[in-house]
C-alpha cells in the first residue's frame, strides 16, 4: 500500500471519523472503501453512457426485441 496525504474540511473529517467509529474501522479503511465504491459507480455510469451512445448510434429494431415481450414481467397496475 501507498501512503497519501489528502486535505479535508473539518466537517467532512469529523463525519468520516464518526462513520469509521460506527463501522468499527479506522479512517483509512473507511476512505479506501468509500473510494472503491465511488470508482465502481463511476465505472457503471461510464458503461451505461457507452451503451446509451451505442443505442443512439444504432437503435434496436422492433423485430430484434419482439420475441422477448412475452417473457417480460410487467407489474400490475
Amino acid at each position: 500500500m501507498e501512503t497519501v496525504q489528502i486535505v479535508l474540511d473539518k466537517s467532512l473529517l469529523e463525519a468520516a471519523d464518526k462513520a469509521a467509529r460506527q463501522t468499527k474501522q479506522n479512517r483509512s479503511a473507511l476512505i479506501r472503501h468509500a473510494l472503491r465504491e465511488h470508482l465502481k459507480r463511476l465505472d457503471a455510469l461510464n458503461k451505461e453512457e457507452r451503451d446509451r451512445a451505442g443505442y443512439i448510434r444504432r437503435p434496436q429494431a422492433l423485430e430484434e426485441t419482439a420475441h422477448w415481450e412475452p417473457e417480460a414481467a410487467w407489474p400490475a397496475e
